[in-house]
């Protein structure tokens, strides 16, 4: 009787314990998770698991483990926060499948992302024609981002500056170059990138958005 209730107790215990963890790792959509988050969520569950088989083994003992997974989880999502680099690093950067209605095979090869896999989920956003596609983005969760030709005709939004930081490769995507960029912001105002959090460009038109703007 005395090990069922160690076990009820540790169940609920546990329970509450990982729902904390979770909140405090912040708030992701299951789709959404990166590599980190995918790795602590198997060793969350296997160090629960362990902690309700093994009832004489010290609770504290698997707790620790748990509380250090989150001290390493939210210290990467701090410096995920404040460094592009160390997100591309972790997460992973997006890759274009196809641009202006060209497939990049090499891409696709880099990913290990082949046919099927894009037919697939082309299928499942009812795009039955690879012709239809003007862009399509493998995020780094996996997801694939699709542009068909009637909707990028509104304009695609490419970030331009993330974090302070000029997106070469955006600026390539829509055949401009930093020096273009440069001038564009300092005729409004704008002379140092490292103040800008996020600048895109689309239909002739800027959204530059000044970190730290909204004081709490």
């Amino acid at each position: 009787m005395e090990e069922y209730m160690i076990i009820i107790f540790r169940t609920i215990f546990l329970y509450g314990l990982i729902s904390v963890i979770y909140r405090l790792m912040g708030k992701r959509e299951i789709g959404e998770l990166s590599v980190l988050d995918v790795v602590v969520s198997i060793m969350l569950a296997e160090l629960a698991v362990t902690a309700l088989e093994q009832t004489k083994s010290s609770l504290f003992k698997n707790v620790l483990p748990m509380l250090i997974l989150l001290l390493l989880q939210v210290t990467f999502a701090y410096i995920s926060l404040k460094s592009k680099k160390f997100r591309d690093v972790v997460d992973g950067k997006p890759t274009i499948i196809i641009n202006n209605g060209k497939i990049d095979e090499y891409a696709m090869k880099k990913q290990n992302y082949n046919f099927d896999d894009l037919l697939l989920q082309l299928r499942d956003k009812d795009i039955a024609l690879i012709s239809d596609v003007e862009l399509a983005v493998l995020e780094s969760s996996g997801h694939l981002s699709v542009f068909t030709k009637k909707a990028a005709k509104n304009g695609v939004t490419w970030p331009l500056i993330l974090d302070g930081v000029i997106q070469y490769e955006h600026l390539e995507n829509i055949n401009k170059t930093d020096e273009w960029l440069l001038k564009e912001l300092g005729e409004r105002g704008y002379h140092s990138i490292e103040e800008i959090s996020f600048c895109s460009f689309e239909n002739g038109r800027f959204y530059i958005d000044i970190k730290n703007e909204i004081e709490k």
